[in-house]
């Protein structure tokens, strides 16, 4: 299974990196064969928040196909504006088995018109901007993660770790999240 993560300039650390450790640790302690990559619009370094340098894994042109795709938050607005991200995007998850996105990535979801007609969340600060933006989405707050079909979007930061221990919990079993939520010593927040 190919777990793909989209990284771009000021992407929140955390949106992507705090996913990669859960797959990653999950992927560990199963001893399956999971590809968590990271993924760039190309293969030159991305900036993410706080300057962070980070290598991206794969290009839009030389990736695997993708099972689950991971949208990361951050400041989203140039993305929103680039026609070759959103079809990318939109392409990736039309084949995409799960699609998820942490915190302002539901911008991007959006904006690719999968999420029209489906009840999401973002990031606390964002939910008004995305429910003005999008008509045609039902944005709620109070939520850690929800999903809808194939779809997940989850609230900001650190609740991208809470959606993919969900997702690990999907994919593998309840008691595999539970087990990786303990190998990072996380405690896991669920949706009640």
């Amino acid at each position: 299974m190919n777990i793909g993560i989209y990284i771009y300039d000021d992407a929140e650390v955390l949106d992507f990196s705090g996913p990669f450790e859960v797959f990653s640790t999950a992927k560990r302690l199963a001893n399956n064969d999971w590809q968590v990559s990271l993924i760039a619009e190309s293969n030159t370094p991305v900036m993410a928040r706080g300057s962070l340098s980070v290598n991206p894994h794969y290009s839009f042109a030389d990736h695997p196909q993708i099972d689950l795709l991971i949208v990361v938050g951050g400041v989203h607005s140039h993305e929103l504006e680039k026609p070759n991200v959103i079809n990318w995007i939109r392409e990736t998850a039309a084949s995409a088995t799960k699609v998820a996105s942490v915190c302002t990535g539901a911008f991007l979801l959006a904006k690719a018109g999968l999420l029209d007609g489906l009840t999401v969340t973002t990031h606390w600060e964002d939910q008004s901007d995305l429910a003005d933006m999008f008509p045609a989405l039902t944005v709620i707050g109070n939520k850690r993660w929800l999903s809808q079909g194939k779809f997940t979007t989850s609230g900001g930061i650190s609740a991208g770790i809470d959606m993919s221990l969900q997702l690990v919990a999907e994919l593998i079993s309840p008691e595999h999240a539970e087990l990786t939520a303990k190998q990072m010593e996380y405690q896991w927040h669920k949706n009640v």
